[in-house]
């Protein structure tokens, strides 16, 4: 087959291994594919971290319903659902730092306003700051700005923790975060 050990030695040693450029192209593609993983995945976090703020305004909602009825009035704070044993502790934002402590509104907490009535809360506001503003679930949400009453039960400005349930291009703050989820009663 060869007519001399000179070429054989050549045929040998060149298909032992793969040359320098087809490692770097496979390389290269095993990159790609991990970051195209990598960016789906951190968009089904942010997705499910939204969908666990829903989860807890619901709660929050619930509890606030249970608080009336025992009391004949809406919580003046998330705090008080927590004192009259609605929910055991002030739930977090699942972006919260550890050891965050609620005592008011914030997009590490939840947000929370009420309209009083001859000294009576009669309304609640309750919402949640989202990451994806592209999410489905903003269009299924309130939009009541407590600030001016626009879009809630009561037409005029809420009585304390007001915040605009609105946007939704960023947080409840007004600031940072991609949207606002919320619910009126």
């Amino acid at each position: 087959m060869f007519k001399n050990k000179k070429q054989k030695g050549l045929a040998l040693s060149s298909s032992k291994g793969f040359p320098l450029l087809e490692l770097l192209v496979v390389i290269g593609i095993i990159g790609l594919l991990a970051s195209i993983l990598v960016v789906n995945l951190t968009g089904a976090r942010r997705r499910a971290r939204d969908t666990k703020r829903v989860a807890d305004v619901r709660v929050l909602q619930t509890a606030a319903e249970d608080y009336y009825g025992k009391n004949g009035k809406y919580p003046t704070t998330i705090g008080d659902l927590v004192t009259g044993t609605q929910i055991p502790i002030w739930p977090l934002d699942p972006l919260a730092p550890s050891g965050t402590i609620c005592t008011g509104n914030s997009d590490n907490c939840y947000w929370y306003a009420y309209f009083d009535v001859s000294g009576t809360p009669q309304s609640y506001h309750i919402g949640a700051s989202f990451e994806d503003s592209g999410s489905p679930l903003l269009n299924q949400d309130r939009d009541c700005n407590s600030t001016n009453g626009s879009g809630c039960p009561y037409i005029s400005a809420y009585t304390s923790g007001n915040f605009n349930g609105t946007t939704e291009t960023v947080g409840c703050s007004g600031t940072g975060r991609a949207g606002c989820y919320d619910i009126a009663q």
